[in-house]
């Protein structure tokens, strides 16, 4: 009986050891499928786009109501304004829709409107743009449109390629001012037994060659684990 309680007493002191120890091998590691935002945490631009700062290149539908001639769609120019009749140029990057809904009612107002009623939506995130390089069909920069995921990110640039290899998907991501990178299992997330992961604007997605030595492991030094955001070397 005595001996009996001994191996219990150490199996549990054993078990608290490595409780210990685990987490201290893990400093400065993201775990899970859904990783950490990046530097500055965008705001998902469909649930939360009072949050969402426009910049050049977004594509604005500008609604007054009743005004029919005032109500189009403009595009943030590469200086971050739009032009719209009566009011003529107007800053708009760095603004929120209801920053810019406001700066519109109030130009109006001003001159011509007494009550404007405007609204603002954006139907294109020009601004927001991925990178997807490596063995993919269609490597290039792509624009993201409300929440994106790992899936379809790939699925814009055309799946990969006959040599890539779908068990390595890196994603490089700017978190805590240090460049961090996760790897990914394609098929595994097509098969529901690992999360796919949100992309944000400016990630940097890589599909390694099939038969290619893991860049992760040239960086790292060691063999990842999917899902582990590491810090990059």
């Amino acid at each position: 009986m005595l001996r009996k309680f001994a191996v219990l007493a150490l199996i549990g002191a054993t078990a608290v050891l490595a409780a210990a120890c685990g987490p201290a091998r893990m400093t400065g590691v993201q775990t899970g499928g859904q990783m950490a935002p990046p530097d500055p945490v965008r705001m998902d631009p469909v649930t939360s786009a009072t949050g969402y700062l426009i910049g050049p290149m977004d594509q604005l539908d500008v609604n007054v109501f009743q005004v029919p001639d005032l109500t189009r769609t403009v595009q943030v120019d590469a200086a971050g304004q739009i032009i719209l009749p009566l009011i003529g140029a107007l800053n708009a990057a760095g603004k929120t829709v209801p920053q810019l809904q406001d700066d519109v009612a109030e130009a109006l107002r001003e001159k011509y409107l007494q009550s404007p009623e405007v609204t603002i939506y954006i139907s294109q995130y020009a601004s927001q743009r991925v990178t997807v390089d490596g063995a993919v069909s269609a490597p290039g920069v792509y624009a993201l449109q409300g929440r994106t995921t790992l899936l379809q990110v790939i699925a814009m640039a055309k799946g990969t390629s006959n040599v890539g290899n779908e068990k390595r998907i890196i994603v490089y991501r700017m978190i805590n001012n240090q460049k961090m990178g996760a790897l990914y299992d394609l098929s595994a997330i097509r098969a529901g037994t690992l999360d796919d992961p949100e992309i944000y604007a400016r990630d940097v997605i890589v599909v390694e060659r099939s038969g290619m030595k893991s860049v992760f492991q040239e960086v790292r030094g060691v063999l990842p684990v999917f899902g582990l955001f590491r810090p990059l070397l």
